[in-house]
């Protein structure tokens, strides 16, 4: 096995499918198996998820919403997502822990880092919800920091399209796509990979991240058995 403790990371808009806004069942149900697959495989995995298909604080900022207030619906938003994957991921028969950095006992835990470890440890996958509980924060800064504080091998950003390229790729035809590329690269070529504060996270904890089109089929199973999908930024 390539990597034994990911971090899977998943935009809000991932989960509308071909919808215009709110959650795709069938998207929400594939994802779960692919989950499923890879965790049966005895692999410890946690999620976080965007909340962008429900709402945006920045956004809200654009609309004259104070950014604080935007910033804290939004994490909420990403509970309600977090919430369905827990609820789909439990329908297929995967034991999961759903922890929120903004107190809900109602639904469920707070953010606990060794409670979380031992839920990985007992192979129960466990979804990170309320991004980092800061506003100014995004997902993107919230799950490098999860993975760093779980000792995750890797960050494995889920996305509509297949890689890293030199430009975008529904934009410009001729543009090309990575196998593999290093921080300074990204750095150099001014590529957008993550915020520029989670990639520099991950750049000084040496923690590699993989981009990839989550909603290929198999495409998890495939990077768990280290065969070369989507595109990696090592050192």
């Amino acid at each position: 096995m390539k990597y034994t403790r990911i971090l899977l990371k998943l935009s809000g808009e991932s989960l509308m499918g071909n919808k215009q806004f709110g959650i795709d069942n069938e998207r929400l149900a594939l994802y779960a198996l692919q989950i499923k697959e890879i965790s049966e495989m005895g692999v410890e995995v946690a999620v976080v998820i965007g909340g962008g298909n429900i709402f945006r604080g920045i956004q809200a900022e654009e609309g004259g919403m104070d950014r604080v207030h935007g910033d804290y619906m939004g994490m909420l938003a990403t509970v309600i997502n977090s919430m369905a994957l827990q609820s789909a991921l439990e329908k297929a028969g995967v034991e999961t822990r759903l922890q929120s950095a903004i107190k809900m006992e109602q639904i469920c835990e707070p953010f606990i880092r060794r409670k979380a470890v031992r839920h990985l440890e007992k192979n129960r996958v466990v979804i990170f919800g309320a991004g980092t509980g800061n506003p100014y924060f995004t997902t993107d800064t919230a799950a490098t920091l999860r993975a760093i504080e779980i000792e995750a091998d890797v960050v494995l950003k889920g996305t509509r399209v297949d890689g890293i390229y030199s430009a975008d790729p529904e934009k410009d035809k001729s543009a090309t796509k990575y196998a593999t590329i290093s921080f300074e690269e990204v750095y150099a070529k001014g590529l957008e990979v993550m915020d520029m504060t989670a990639f520099t996270l991950c750049k000084e904890n040496k923690l590699p991240i993989i981009v990839f089109d989550m909603n290929k089929e198999g495409n998890l199973k495939k990077i768990m058995l280290g065969e070369q999908v989507g595109t990696l930024v090592e050192f």
